[in-house]
């Protein structure tokens, strides 16, 4: 049974399809998925619904600009596919890879990427530390662990000069500050924090973006 979700507590903010561009019909298909399938099975509270564009797909899509064109991006603990799914519609020139070690969040992915026809997807049930040194040239998370953490499993995983994009919020500056000493420890090249902003729809992501060393050891 669906939740009682009006579709008026879920509509875009306007400008939402300048955003997505040709894969706007595609982001709406998505965002119906999150506000049904995704709630019914927990992946999304239903308080989440009335702010889903604003808080959490086009808080997604704001980080879009952050990679390089054709790279290979693993989303780690993806979960509903965000922000992975959500980096397939606004950059389809990307190679994602949707990392999720949860049987119920990986089937979700699953179905997501098959109704909406993302052929540049893979997803993948399993966690970062399962992948291979170098494996990637960009990783990217969301709500997954604390930045020290997330620092020691992903940028391993970046090839030399790939980056890990971190979504983060108001501590951003905070963690980063705490982790400078794991980061010259595994030889990162730079490290800030980062603003993303979507002018046209008055949203602002926040990330700490990473770029890995020669060694991008732990």
């Amino acid at each position: 049974m669906k939740p009682a979700v009006s579709r008026e507590t879920s509509e875009p903010p306007a400008g939402s399809e300048k955003i997505f561009g040709e894969s706007w019909q595609l982001a709406q298909t998505y965002a119906e998925l999150l506000w049904t399938t995704g709630v019914e099975n927990g992946l999304i509270g239903p308080r989440e619904v009335p702010r889903l564009w604003s808080r959490h797909l086009l808080n997604c899509a704001a980080i879009s600009s952050g990679f390089d064109p054709e790279s290979r991006v693993c989303d780690v603990g993806s979960g509903a596919g965000l922000p992975g799914v959500v980096l397939a519609l606004t950059r389809p020139d990307l190679e994602l890879i949707l990392l999720e070690p949860l049987l119920r969040r990986y089937e979700f992915l699953r179905e997501a990427v098959e109704s909406l026809g993302l052929s540049r997807v893979q997803v993948v049930r399993g966690r970062i530390e399962e992948q291979a040194s170098g494996s990637f040239d960009a990783v990217t998370a969301r709500a997954v662990a604390p930045l020290d953490r997330l620092v020691r499993w992903c940028l391993p995983r970046c090839r030399s000069g790939g980056r890990l994009v971190a979504m983060k919020g108001a501590k951003a500056e905070a963690e980063l500050e705490a982790c400078v000493p794991t980061l010259r420890r595994m030889d990162a090249r730079s490290w800030r924090v980062r603003d993303f902003t979507l002018s046209t729809v008055d949203v602002t992501a926040v990330a700490v973006e990473i770029v890995a060393g020669d060694t991008g050891r732990a």
